[in-house]
């Protein structure tokens, strides 16, 4: 009788032990057993050149359409890159990063080296948990609202570049694009609240609609200056050597030339990612978990990976729009400086959380109406002084 699964690290040793044995087989058994057919039926198969073969055979298969598209989409730089990358790396780093500035040790157990396989854990334990559909929902709208978030955050993902070549979507109005449809997410959060059918839920509808007309027009008009200095609104090069708003950063970062517009970008993605202190829609000690407390299992589990998801892409836009998104010294390849710079930018949004308090609704409404909007005219109005006296 097998060993009983009782921990996390029972199940990794489990399918590891799994894979090893259907490797094993496969060598002792399945190369023999091609061998012998091969030699009785002269199927002419070179079986030490079979594995350089099968992956120039992948590479061909993956440099044309559709393929290379459906690949893009998929695995990299889509949604499944972003997954990895943002849900299981960058959540268990956030993890860390907050238990070490407030004097804790975070996740420790689920992998040998500082619980790095917790994020995993906690998939798989969502995934097995039971899908409850409380009574008295919208229940059509209630199952659609986590799809709609991940179709969201699957499109945002497409137009965020890793190099001049890598990236799924390069449309010629790529600046516009992005905020978008990123404006359709505290849309879709307020839809959440109504079909749940709660009053907990539906306030946090509420207060994210207001986050969202207080922040989403400073949030864009912050990126104006960054538009009139680059003259181009398409992320990347349209074509080899193309104007854009990275290549326009070559000689100059534009957080240089916009440090308001870079200050006003950085508070307005708190508050579209509602973290601290803008986590009102969701504020746990005044209305348990806000639009999503009536979600549970994958579907809660959905709303986790759309928002480190969400997180990436902000994260990615600031790097793209003031920290010259991939451009980086030649010898590391353009996608890890854009991934490194990536990072030190989720580093920075996730800081508020271990160190601030929550604002008040009113607070946080005054401070977008009057001083984020103030400050993003305010460097509107000297990125327009600096173009007409052809300082740049």
């Amino acid at each position: 009788m097998s060993k009983p699964i009782i921990t996390f690290e029972d199940f990794i040793k489990r399918i590891l032990k799994v894979v090893f044995w259907v490797i094993l087989l496969t060598l002792l058994i399945g190369v023999p057993t091609l061998y012998i057919l091969n030699a009785v039926f002269k199927f002419s198969i070179d079986l030490f050149a079979l594995p350089t073969n099968l992956l120039a055979f992948v590479q061909d298969l993956l440099s044309t359409e559709p393929y290379k598209t459906l690949f893009a989409l998929i695995v990299f730089p889509g949604f499944s890159f972003v997954a990895v990358y943002g849900t299981i790396f960058m959540g268990w780093v956030e993890r860390k990063f907050t238990a070490k500035i407030q004097l804790r040790t975070g996740p420790m157990y689920a992998g040998k080296v500082e619980g790095i396989l917790q994020n995993v854990a906690d998939f798989f334990k969502l995934f097995f948990k039971e899908m409850i559909i409380p009574d008295g929902v919208d229940k059509v709208t209630f199952v659609a609202i986590p799809f709609a978030l991940m179709a969201v955050a699957g499109a945002l993902v497409a137009l965020v570049p890793l190099s001049p070549t890598t990236y799924i979507a390069n449309p010629p109005v790529g600046a516009i694009l992005a905020f978008a449809i990123l404006g359709f997410t505290p849309l879709i959060v307020l839809l959440a609240g109504w079909a749940s059918n709660s009053k907990y839920s539906f306030l946090g509808g509420l207060r994210a609609l207001h986050q969202m007309v207080a922040y989403e027009i400073p949030l864009v008009l912050s990126l104006v200056g960054t538009v009139l200095l680059a003259g181009a609104l398409n992320l990347a090069p349209l074509s080899p050597g193309g104007p854009s708003i990275v290549t326009a950063q070559s000689r100059v970062w534009f957080i240089v030339l916009q440090p308001l517009g870079a200050i006003v970008f950085y508070i307005g993605a708190l508050a579209e990612l509602e973290r601290i202190p803008f986590d009102l829609p969701e504020a746990d000690s005044e209305i348990v978990a806000g639009w999503q407390t009536e979600y549970t299992s994958m579907f809660f589990g959905t709303y986790q990976l759309v928002n480190f998801s969400r997180m990436y892409i902000l994260a990615g836009l600031f790097t793209t729009f003031f920290l010259g998104g991939w451009l980086g010294p030649a010898p590391v390849p353009p996608e890890v400086w854009f991934i490194l710079k990536t990072t030190v930018v989720m580093l920075a949004l996730m800081l508020p959380r271990s160190i601030l308090p929550r604002f008040r609704i009113d607070l946080l409404l005054r401070s977008g109406w009057v001083w984020l909007l103030a400050l993003a005219f305010l460097n509107i109005f000297l990125t327009m002084v600096i173009v007409s006296l052809g300082v740049v």
